[in-house]
C-alpha cells in the first residue's frame, strides 16, 4: 500500500470514529482498527497461561556428547558441542518416541489450567517434527518413528478445546543451510542463506500453516540472526497469504514488529504497557530435555510467577522438555498438577484479567541469575499482586499479614462486596482517605497465594501509589 493510500485509509477510519492500530511490516503497513485487533487477539489475551514444548532430536544426546556433558541448554548441543552434521544426524536414528501420547500431554496442560500449547515444529538443528516435503531431515523420513506427532497433537488439542501454536526457527538452521550463532563449524554447513529461505524455510512454513486444520493459532519465530528485510518479508508474505489473522511474536526479524513481546526467562518489572506480551520460561534450567538438569522450580515459584505476570498484563508460557521416548519428565507433571489445583480454585483471578490498577510499583521485580547465568527475576518482597476485570479486582496475597489487615492504597471506589475465592467467605472492608483495608481471617486459605475478590461500584480507576 502506498503512503497516500495509507493516510487516506487512516483518515476514513478516524472519520468513522474508529481507532486505528498499525502493525509495521517491511513493504506494507497493515492497517487494522482497534476493534479488529482486539478480536484477533481476544482468545490469547483471555488465555493467560500456556505450555511451551521443546522436543526434538536433541533429546537423544540429552546434554552429553561422547559421554561428556556439554555446557548450556540441551537443544543447543549441536552448536555448543560443535558436532559435525553427519555425526549429529545419526541421533535421528535413535529418536523413536514410542511412548508419546498426545492426549496425555494435552490433558496434562489442560489440568494445569493452560489454555494453549506452542511446540517446536523445527528448532535450530533444522530437524522438522512434521512430515516435510522440503527437506528429508524430518521425523517421518529420518527417524524410526516414521509418523507426524504434530497431527496427533493437533487432534488432541481439538478434542480438549486447547489452542495449538507452532514454534519455527526461521533463521538458524544448522543442518539445512541457515544461520548459526557463533559461526559455522562444519564445511558441510556452508550454503546460501537465501537458498535456505527460498527452498526450506518458506516451503516449510507453508506446510505447517496448511496441514493441521485450524491450527496453528500462533506462529512463534526465534533468533532472527541474519534476517534482513527481504528474507523476513518472504516469510511474512507466506503467512499473510495463508493465515492473515495469525498471531505472531516479535522475533521474525527484518524490522517486523509482530503482535507480542517475548521476554525470556524473566518477568519485566513494568510489563510492556500498550503491547501484548508473554514471558516464556523453563521449569528447570533448560528448554530441551537434559538428563542431569534437576533444578526444578517450586510450585510456589510457578504460581507466584503466574500471578506476577498477570498483574502486569502478560501471559505465562511455561516450558516442558520431553524425553526421546516421548515422555514429559515426572517432576514437570507433578508441578503442573499442583498449579492446576490452585488454578481450579483461583483461575478467575487470572483468565481474562488485565493489569493491576495500582501501578507496577506493587509488582516490581529484581534481577537475578539462574544456574546457567541466564537473567531471570524474582519477586522483590512485595506481599501481594492484583489483577482486574470490569467491576472487580483480585488481590493475590503471597504473605498473609499477621495483623490480618491489608491496605489497598489509594483505592477510593466504593466496595460493594469482598470475599475469598477459596470458600467465598465474606471479607469485611474499611474505607479511608488513604485507601481500602481488607480485614482478613486469621489463617490463609492457601499457603502460596490466597485470592480476595473485591467488587466495586465504579469503574476501576488507575491508581498512583506514592
Amino acid at each position: 500500500m502506498k503512503a497516500k493510500q495509507i493516510v487516506f485509509t487512516i483518515v476514513l477510519a478516524l472519520a468513522a470514529g474508529k481507532s486505528v492500530a498499525i502493525a509495521q511490516t517491511n513493504k506494507t503497513d497493515k492497517i487494522e482498527t482497534k476493534e479488529q485487533r482486539d478480536a484477533r487477539m481476544g482468545w490469547w489475551r483471555e488465555a493467560k497461561f500456556g505450555m511451551f514444548i521443546h522436543w526434538g532430536v536433541y533429546s537423544v544426546p540429552a546434554g552429553y556428547y561422547h559421554d561428556k556433558p556439554v555446557a548450556g541448554i540441551g537443544e543447543w548441543i549441536m552448536n555448543k558441542g560443535k558436532i559435525p552434521m553427519a555425526e549429529y544426524q545419526q541421533f535421528a536414528k535413535e529418536f523413536n518416541p514410542i511412548k508419546f501420547d498426545a492426549q496425555a500431554w494435552v490433558k496434562a496442560a489442560k489440568a494445569a489450567g493452560m489454555k494453549y500449547i506452542v511446540i517446536t515444529s523445527k528448532h535450530h538443528d533444522g530437524f522438522a517434527m512434521f512430515d516435510s516435503k522440503a527437506s528429508p531431515w524430518n521425523i517421518v523420513q529420518a527417524s524410526p518413528y516414521g509418523k507426524d506427532p504434530l497431527k496427533d497433537l493437533a487432534a488432541a488439542c481439538r478434542d480438549n478445546q486447547v489452542k495449538l501454536g507452532f514454534y519455527y526457527s526461521q533463521a538458524q538452521d544448522w543442518n539445512n543451510g541457515g544461520a548459526a550463532a557463533g559461526g559455522k563449524w562444519d564445511p558441510a554447513q556452508e550454503h546460501s542463506m537465501d537458498d535456505y529461505i527460498d527452498k526450506i524455510a518458506v516451503p516449510q512454513v507453508k506446510e505447517i500453516l496448511s496441514n493441521y486444520g485450524e491450527f496453528p493459532a500462533v506462529l512463534w519465530w526465534d533468533t532472527p540472526r541474519d534476517m534482513n528485510k527481504d528474507r523476513a518479508q518472504k516469510l511474512y508474505d507466506a503467512v499473510q497469504a495463508l493465515r492473515p489473522n495469525m498471531i505472531m511474536n516479535n522475533r521474525l526479524g527484518g524490522g517486523f514488529k509482530g503482535d507480542t513481546e517475548t521476554p525470556e526467562q524473566k518477568i519485566p518489572a513494568k510489563g510492556f504497557p500498550g503491547r501484548d506480551w508473554e514471558t516464556c520460561m523453563t521449569l528447570n534450567n533448560t528448554w530441551g530435555f537434559k538428563r542431569d538438569d534437576n533444578n526444578w522450580k517450586s510450585t510456589q515459584t510457578l504460581i507466584r510467577n503466574l500471578c506476577d505476570i498477570a498483574s502486569k498484563g502478560g501471559n505465562y508460557l511455561l516450558n516442558v522438555g520431553p524425553t526421546s521416548e516421548g515422555l514429559i519428565p515426572q517432576p514437570s507433571l507433578e508441578r503442573l498438577a499442583e498449579v492446576g489445583v490452585w488454578m481450579k480454585i483461583n483461575g478467575e483471578a487470572i483468565y481474562g484479567t488485565t493489569a493491576t490498577p495500582f501501578g507496577s510499583e506493587l509488582g516490581a521485580a529484581v534481577k537475578a541469575k539462574d544456574g546457567y547465568g541466564h537473567e531471570t527475576t524474582v519477586s522483590s518482597g512485595n506481599d501481594w499482586r492484583c489483577t482486574s476485570k470490569p467491576g472487580k479486582i483480585y488481590v493475590e496475597i503471597f504473605n498473609w499479614p499477621a495483623s490480618q489487615k491489608l491496605e489497598l492504597p489509594g483505592l477510593q471506589s466504593k466496595v460493594t462486596n469482598a470475599y475469598l475465592l477459596a470458600d467465598h467467605k465474606k471479607v469485611e472492608t474499611e474505607s479511608s482517605a488513604t485507601g481500602v483495608t481488607l480485614n482478613l481471617p486469621a489463617n490463609a486459605p492457601d499457603k502460596i497465594a490466597s485470592v480476595v475478590c473485591v467488587e466495586l461500584a465504579d469503574k476501576i480507576p488507575q491508581i498512583t501509589v506514592h
